[in-house]
């Protein structure tokens, strides 16, 4: 079956799903409103557009954060409330492939575009004095020499992409609701983490660009094999969704060959972006200068 048409199996099926107390949600349903995500994204968001608010009044717009950062920011944002608020978290219960874009989306494309908007610059212009040099000490803190490590950074996150993606962790994090979050803040914490340290690499003259390029390809290998994993594999791997993905309409097995394309094609682009700068950067440092 091809891609266009698996996908296409997808939404049919939704329209002739049950109610979200009986069975899976329909796509208008698939709200996930937890207070215990919503209250601090939202506050997060306040504080970010406040922030660029101050930094930019009296016509100095992309003064402190430019107008791309600022974009980038609310993109990161709408990819965090698509992962956690509508609709993959909810649908992620019921098919593999929407479980995979709402990792895909927490581990390689929130990250990188939060970090992109330089958030504790704008938070810090929205916070009083005191709170703003508070943000800074913990910033530093949180850049200490035991979070500096690229190999460190690395390792984590193909821990929790393979971790997670065992079966019985999978099954776990389904039935429970603690260790459903917990999960999904594993992947939004080791993201931020590998991504953190790549910017330092993009935005700093010093060096690092190569190490970070390399455990760009690493993370994105392991991605890749295990898409090509899921996509090729004969058999359904995840008996949790083989009486689950069935309610949407979608075959068990298409459903989980979608979820490896997931991981194996648009997951990449990140970091094959990411590679392709950082390796540039390289390139550029080691071109001798003329003049």
């Amino acid at each position: 079956m091809s891609v266009a048409v698996a996908m296409s199996a997808i939404v049919p099926g939704l329209a002739h799903a049950h109610s979200r107390g009986e069975g899976p949600p329909t796509l208008h349903e698939a709200w996930s409103l937890s207070p215990w995500l919503l209250v601090p994204l939202s506050a997060f968001a306040a504080a970010y557009a406040l922030g660029i608010a101050r930094l930019w009044r009296g016509g100095h717009a992309g003064r402190g954060v430019s107008r791309a950062e600022a974009g980038a920011g609310a993109a990161g944002l709408v990819a965090m409330l698509l992962a956690t608020v509508w609709p993959f978290d909810a649908l992620g219960e019921w098919s593999l492939a929407a479980h995979m874009a709402q990792h895909m989306l927490l581990l390689a494309v929130a990250p990188p575009l939060l970090l992109a908007a330089r958030p504790v610059a704008a938070l810090a212009a929205a916070l009083p004095v005191s709170w703003s040099r508070t943000l800074h000490r913990a910033q530093r803190a949180v850049q200490g020499p035991a979070m500096q490590s690229l190999a460190a950074a690395t390792a984590a996150n193909v821990a929790v992409m393979w971790g997670w993606h065992l079966p019985a962790a999978l099954d776990l994090a389904l039935r429970s609701e603690p260790v459903h979050w917990l999960m999904h803040g594993s992947f939004l914490l080791a993201g931020l983490w590998l991504w953190a340290l790549l910017w330092q690499r993009l935005r700093d003259d010093s060096g690092g660009a190569l190490a970070g390029a390399v455990a760009v390809v690493v993370v994105m290998m392991q991605m890749g094999f295990m898409g090509a994993l899921l996509t090729f594999s004969g058999r359904v791997l995840y008996p949790v969704y083989a009486g689950r993905s069935p309610l949407l309409g979608l075959d068990a097995l298409v459903d989980q060959q979608l979820a490896g394309l997931v991981m194996w094609v648009p997951a990449c682009v990140p970091y094959l972006a990411g590679a392709l700068w950082l390796l540039a950067r390289e390139l550029r440092r080691g071109r001798p200068r003329i003049g």
